[in-house]
């Protein structure tokens, strides 16, 4: 729909934001989505003890912020960007005359909503019944299939170690202990924060997939 595009363009808002900086914060008043053009977003909310758990990463390509629709008045998670990161900002009153308007873009969106539940239960049973280092080569194998890898073959975002554990439900020191074990192993090689997996099979095994 070409002259869809044209209105939308007149509607949307591109935004950059710098590493660290938040798309939007849990408790902050909903007042749209976020379609992720660049860069890499990480989801998240609280999870005790002043930890926080990382539900699911964006790359470019996909939506931030849907959790706020359905009747939320307040975003219930947070998002924060990885690297560097540009969005197209859709407010709520456009996205919701485009909904009804638009059954390619509901279809679109309901089809994402439905694999992100899905993947989010997933995530929630592998919490429950694998062991910490299962959830941690789950958590590489999962890193490497959302944001690929560079030429070097070092996995093409660079995350800290901590928000590796929050992504694995588990602890810096838990994490740190464990690449100690892969790296001796040459599952995994490491250079600073960046990571490439080596013995991907491996990995796989240990993650039980």
């Amino acid at each position: 729909m070409p002259e869809w595009r044209e209105v939308t363009a007149l509607h949307k808002k591109t935004i950059s934001f710098r590493k660290g900086k938040a798309l939007f914060g849990q408790g902050e008043p909903v007042k749209g989505i976020f379609f992720i053009y660049s860069g890499a977003v990480k989801i998240h909310a609280p999870w005790g003890d002043g930890r926080e758990m990382i539900i699911r990463w964006a790359r470019a390509g996909d939506i931030a912020g849907l959790r706020g629709l359905g009747g939320n008045t307040v975003y219930p998670i947070s998002a924060t960007a990885l690297e560097d990161t540009t969005a197209c900002f859709i407010g709520n009153e456009f996205l919701e005359l485009s909904l009804k308007a638009n059954p390619s873009l509901t279809y679109t969106l309901m089809h994402f909503y439905a694999t992100e539940l899905q993947a989010a239960e997933k995530r929630m049973r592998d919490l429950t019944h694998m062991d910490v280092k299962g959830r941690i080569a789950g958590a590489l194998l999962d890193i490497a299939r959302i944001f690929g890898t560079t030429d070097k073959g070092f996995l093409g975002v660079t995350l800290t170690r901590q928000d590796i554990a929050a992504y694995a439900g588990t602890t810096y020191e838990t994490v740190f202990k464990f690449f100690t074990e892969l790296t001796g192993a040459d599952v995994i090689t490491t250079a600073g924060k960046d990571i490439r997996i080596n013995l991907r099979e491996r990995l796989t095994q240990i993650a039980g997939r």
